[in-house]
């Protein structure tokens, strides 16, 4: 195939452009969220409570879409080049698979890997009569159960999750706002994923006491299918640029504690010039000058 490269006519198409282009430092990651043909009401408002979760870094497609990411992903590639999305959740509903969702992320508007879930319960946003938090909020998130280290299978998903909902970078973190949760357990093969608001209250002292109120949305989810990328696909889909990558700092060493050492090299000091604190005990006298001179000077005459 020849691609021909066009090269943008107006200001706008040119940043647009820029915008896609790969930097050090990527943008922060943008799903979308995407209806099925076949899509009932629990599914849309799964989505919807999602795209409430994800906002502003999501985009919903209200329209259905018959596509089947498992059988056939062109159209998923082709919405995720044409959103500049690298992540997905697509819902659908059907006889054999109710309530289904599917969770994946792309690697060079390709499908890197994606998993199959049920929902088997769901609590929406709007049956939580609680106070919600903010727009953009950046969630913590726990995991909870040995299966998400123990099998490779919920392992790829716990790093599928936190991709999907950990939000941009920060550089520092303000107490005021840790105030979204969300809780993710494996227990017998179900994982349960909570919302919970943080509420600080008064403790008597400088850390405040740290309450947790449940605000949805709520849901009980099986796995069912699994599309994982390779062993090598996935290392290279994680390589990162030179330029990132930590400098090593010569002649710095640590020891068990923590405490840094630092070696310096200086040439050999002469102590024979060294200065001295100027004291008049210190001083040398005229016969001690004039016999380091080479000879004593003769006293001069007094003239008649």
């Amino acid at each position: 195939l020849i691609y021909c490269y066009r090269k943008p006519k107006t200001k706008r198409a040119k940043r647009f452009l820029e915008k896609r282009e790969p930097k050090l430092k990527e943008n922060t990651k943008t799903a979308m969220l995407i209806r099925g043909g076949n899509a009932n009401l629990t599914v849309t408002e799964v989505l919807k409570d999602i795209y409430a979760v994800k906002k502003p870094f999501a985009v919903l497609y209200k329209k259905k879409n018959i596509t089947r990411p498992f059988e056939d992903q062109t159209s998923l590639e082709f919405f995720s080049k044409k959103s500049d999305c690298s992540l997905f959740l697509f819902g659908s509903h059907n006889k054999k698979r109710p309530n289904n969702l599917v969770i994946g992320r792309m690697f060079d508007y390709h499908v890197l890997d994606m998993i199959e879930l049920g929902v088997e319960k769901f609590v929406s946003l709007k049956d939580v009569k609680n106070s919600k938090c903010p727009e953009g909020t950046k969630p913590m998130l726990i995991f909870a159960g040995d299966m998400f280290d123990v099998n490779e299978e919920y392992r790829r998903l716990k790093s599928l999750l936190i991709d999907f909902f950990r939000g941009p970078s920060v550089p520092n973190i303000r107490l005021a706002g840790l105030e979204h949760v969300l809780h993710f357990t494996v227990v017998d093969g179900k994982i349960y994923m909570r919302s919970y608001k943080v509420l600080l209250k008064k403790s008597g002292c400088k850390i405040p006491r740290i309450e947790l109120e449940e605000i949805g949305p709520s849901l009980d989810l099986v796995m069912r299918r699994t599309h994982l990328a390779s062993d090598d696909l996935y290392k290279r889909s994680l390589k990162q640029p030179k330029a990132l990558k930590p400098k090593k700092k010569k002649n710095i060493s640590h020891d068990v504690f923590g405490t840094t050492y630092g070696r310096i090299h200086m040439q050999k000091q002469d102590l024979g010039k060294l200065q001295t604190r100027k004291v008049k005990g210190l001083k040398k006298r005229p016969a001690e000058k004039a016999a380091e001179g080479g000879g004593v000077s003769p006293k001069k005459a007094k003239s008649a």
